[in-house]
């Protein structure tokens, strides 16, 4: 069997969307199936990561080129790099060069949607779609969406075909073995906050973490251990990196390979939403959420109306002060 992901990865995107596929790809290998993946060399993309991974991947030119029918077709148009028709070009060529058939093309990108998936549909067994927008019809047998909405069982009618089938929730959420493996030999939390974890994904293009630094300096708390991740598409890295340095018991981590040990340890995480999500719940951790990017706003509502974590808003809107007053809460309530 060979299967085929095309995902992007940038500053601007960010490396969930990449991340999340790896995972299956991952899995895919372990059981023999031939994977390869098609990126576009956007600013700030993780193909170097990738292919150190083990995956071939098919590059394709990054162009500044905007494209009026794309606009219209979809609201993340920019992040494509390229106009649809010149994309969904690209990769039948990518295709056929191939010389084998290909059993699935999976897709995990916010400005492909029907339209590209029809061009493509010749060229591939089967399609399956990694969305969690529903914002735009998909052509496609297979839809996997594993964020959690009141309306997750509906928000796909009409916008994908009869036969598709469709794993919705978190149930399915694509994490690695290692967080299963951790949730086995997870600790009981006592309430009581010793070690924090702030992570707010591979890019973080609005230096959130920075921000959550500030919070947690005003703390004045040596006794609590501090770790951050940031990762290589983060622009900010090397200023987290200072930052860190100046505060007691902080440790700075740049593209870990063990962040289910780190949750793990963890009492308390500030982050933003996406994948990172499902495995904080997994790994039981209580968080302080903050929305980065509007796909998140939702399930971080969601999930904190359930009590599941503590919203701590749109990051636009959120101060140092607010996010002061927020763990000062979290802190003095076990």
């Amino acid at each position: 069997m060979n299967v085929i992901f095309r995902t992007d990865s940038s500053t601007q995107i960010g490396i969930g969307h990449l991340s999340r596929c790896l995972t299956l790809a991952d899995k895919l290998k372990s059981e023999g199936v031939g994977v390869a993946f098609i990126c576009r060399e956007l600013p700030g993309n993780i193909c170097d990561f990738i292919e150190n991974k083990g995956y071939k991947v098919h590059r394709l030119a990054y162009s500044k080129t905007q494209s009026d029918n794309l606009e219209r077709f979809n609201r993340h148009a920019e992040w494509l790099g390229e106009n649809w028709e010149t994309d969904a070009k690209q990769t039948i060529n990518v295709l056929v060069k191939e010389e084998q058939e290909i059993d699935w093309l999976i897709i995990d990108h916010y400005a492909l949607g029907e339209e590209w998936e029809q061009q493509i549909r010749p060229y591939a067994k089967k399609i399956m779609v990694i969305d969690d927008l529903a914002d735009r019809p998909h052509d496609c047998d297979l839809l996997l969406d594993q964020n959690l909405f009141g309306d997750m069982r509906t928000r796909y009618e009409g916008l994908v075909p009869e036969h598709c089938q469709k794993l919705l929730g978190p149930n399915y959420a694509l994490l690695r073995s290692e967080f299963a493996e951790a949730r086995n030999d997870l600790r009981e939390r006592d309430g009581k906050v010793r070690r924090i974890l702030v992570f707010f994904g591979g890019a973080d293009p609005a230096n959130e973490t920075e921000k959550a630094l500030k919070a947690i300096q005003m703390l004045d708390r040596p006794d609590i251990a501090i770790d951050v991740i940031v990762g290589n598409a983060n622009p900010h890295k090397e200023s987290i990196k200072k930052t860190c340095s100046t505060i007691q018991n902080a440790t700075y981590y740049c593209q870990v390979d063990n962040i289910a040990q780190l949750m793990a340890e963890a009492d308390l995480s500030i982050g933003a939403g996406g994948t990172a999500t499902w495995e904080r719940c997994c790994l039981g951790l209580p968080s302080l959420l903050i929305s980065i990017a509007e796909n998140q706003l939702n399930v971080i509502e969601s999930l904190s109306r359930d009590g599941f974590v503590i919203n701590g808003g749109w990051h636009e809107d959120t101060t140092v002060d607010e996010l002061l007053k927020d763990l000062s809460f979290l802190l003095s309530s076990p």
